[in-house]
């Protein structure tokens, strides 16, 4: 009954429902509705086609708020004409591929839709990269042009790049709270495109004063080339459909989306989360407030200021905002920002312990999060009903989407069992751009995780298929340790892998960091405290052979703990109690 679902038929009754519940079909201007349509025939449904529509449709209205201010539609367009201009008489053109490493900021829109204006393509870079990881992308990609914030110039020094042009200037000036000095002090002509060694530091912002005029359609779209996380071994690359309604229509099945809503986007634009969430603007219209860096009291005080609607986090984020200390908590009305919130939309990774509730139970059930990968986009989604009834499942797939269970022979599996999960939608990448591609059964991709149904419906995912570890003949997944590692009242963070045993084959090693203020006495006896609690709660083939404390858990920049740095963790680099933090 539960190992093959299928949310609502795919008809066009159903997807005008959804999109006439979001604001987004109602009625208009025949002439704003005719030029917006003419910029999608024209332009196509990705980032051209979409924000052209929105400047015909909504000039005037706010699209971006940074800390340098406010754009609108018809701001943002005027610019990425003039950019795709610059960079056109440089020699970028269909094709081509261009590398965009920026924070949260104007000029990473400003970078996305002059790129997709010339046709070429944007390969989003992590900015967490360290150097290594930066150059072995850009020399198998090989980009014809960086777009980079200026802290990054020196990541980006070894890298054989022609061109560059700085997308966030640094400020030195400690008075400066905008954080960015004029863009003309650095500001001097690119190096010709052939035979460059000379980097350039030209700014985006230079750039926008120039010839504005509309930029001809290509003839090609340009795609989005998306990184994995690269958490278990090289990223890849990852080129994106474009997103067409289908996308938006699967998220708002399952999900509060409305028109004109201003949405504060935390999680990194560069991540498949929060470029959706650009995305989705095209649609919506939204109002996008970005800020270049996390701050979890800033979080607080953005949210209370522009008065967002919505709010894009990946679940680290909500922990740090609710492990600040409580007199921070209490500086805020947070039942007015509660009260504000209609959609708190999280995903990367799962969401540990009791987060779910802790979260729903400060801010409101207004919490939905997302399940998918690069590689499927969106395979289910987890409402503010699931998530207090059963807060560790994913929830329910969304409209357009079907989801079986499939055994390791591609047969499904019986009610109620653990097998490998495979999504079918629209959404599905096109393979990576080195080759290859996730597992294909009956045009369903695999995700590379491993779950169930519930009796309930929902879905229960229980790790990765290749976290899981064997020992002593039993399958563990270590998400399912740490959960139960988070729920005890010492614990801030939790990670477990799987290290070599020489008579179970495999061990469980468990990693926590201790809430703030936990005594020293406690730090000495967490191994022994936690071994039990898992015990008590736990098969007890699952409770981990040793629990080491140290003082962070090490993730990258979308919040994904790096697994393979525990792997190799080193009980000599430890303190005293253990303590450190993982990877250095």
């Amino acid at each position: 009954m539960f190992s093959t679902t299928t949310a609502k038929a795919r008809t066009a009754g159903s997807a005008a429902k959804i999109l006439a519940g979001s604001g987004i079909v109602r009625p208009i201007n025949p002439i704003g509705l005719a030029r917006t349509g003419l910029a999608l025939a024209r332009w196509g449904t990705g980032p051209a086609g979409g924000f052209i529509g929105l400047a015909r449709r909504y000039p005037r209205r706010t699209a971006v708020i940074d800390e340098l201010g406010s754009l609108t539609y018809a701001d943002l367009d005027r610019r990425s004409n003039a950019i795709a201009r610059a960079l056109a008489a440089r020699g970028v053109g269909e094709g081509d591929g261009v590398a965009i490493m920026c924070r949260n900021h104007r000029g990473f829109v400003d970078a996305t839709l002059a790129v997709a204006k010339l046709g070429a393509d944007a390969l989003y870079l992590n900015t967490a990269f360290a150097g290594p990881q930066l150059v072995g992308v850009l020399e198998r990609d090989k980009p014809a042009l960086i777009i980079h914030d200026e802290e990054f110039t020196g990541l980006l020094s070894a890298a054989s790049s022609a061109q560059r042009l700085v997308a966030w200037v640094d400020s030195e000036d400690p008075a400066d709270t905008t954080g960015a000095r004029s863009s003309g002090e650095l500001a001097r002509p690119l190096a010709p495109s052939e035979g460059v060694t000379e980097r350039s530091e030209e700014t985006l912002e230079s750039l926008v004063s120039g010839d504005a005029r509309p930029v001809p359609p290509p003839k090609r779209h340009g795609r989005i080339v998306i990184l994995t996380s690269g958490t278990t071994g090289a990223p890849k690359s990852a080129p994106r459909p474009e997103a067409g309604f289908d996308a938006a229509v699967a998220l708002m099945s399952r999900m509060p989306m409305k028109d004109g809503w201003r949405c504060f986007v935390a999680a990194p634009l560069f991540h498949t989360w929060g470029l959706a969430h650009l995305l989705f603007a095209e649609l919506l219209g939204t109002t996008m407030i970005l800020r270049r860096r996390f701050d979890p009291e800033d979080a607080l005080a953005t949210l209370a200021e522009t008065q967002a609607d919505s709010f894009v986090v990946i679940p680290v984020m909500m922990q740090r905002i609710l492990s600040l200390p409580e007199e921070t908590l209490a500086a805020y009305d947070l039942e007015a920002i509660a009260s504000r919130l209609k959609a708190v939309a999280s995903s990367g990774s799962a969401l540990p312990g009791d987060l779910a509730l802790e979260w729903m139970d400060r801010f409101g059930d207004s919490l939905y999060n997302v399940y998918g990968s690069t590689e499927v986009s969106y395979a289910s989604i987890a409402d503010p009903v699931d998530l207090r009834e059963a807060p560790t499942s994913a929830g329910k797939v969304p409209w357009g989407t079907q989801m079986r269970i499939l055994d390791g022979d591609g047969a499904p599996v019986r009610d109620g069992e653990a097998g490998r999960i495979f999504v079918g939608n629209g959404l599905l990448f096109e393979g990576y751009t080195t080759g290859g591609g996730k597992e294909v059964l009956d045009g369903l991709m695999a995700t590379g995780d491993v779950g169930r149904f519930g009796p309930d419906g929902r879905l229960y995912v229980e790790g990765r298929d290749d976290d899981m570890i064997v020992s002593g003949g039993e399958n563990v997944f270590p998400q399912e340790v740490e959960d139960c590692l988070m729920r005890h009242s010492l614990v801030a963070d939790a990670a477990c892998v799987g290290v070599d045993d020489a008579d179970f084959g495999k061990r469980l090693r468990g990693f926590v960091v201790l809430v703030p203020g936990a005594d020293a006495e406690a730090a000495g006896d967490v191994d022994v405290t936690l071994k039990d609690w898992v015990k008590e709660n736990l098969a007890r083939f699952k409770v981990p052979r040793e629990i080491v404390v140290i003082d962070a858990l090490p993730r990258n920049a979308t919040g994904k703990v790096l697994r393979r740095e525990l792997a190799t963790w080193d009980d000599e680099a430890a303190g005293p109690n253990g303590e450190r933090v993982a990877g250095q």
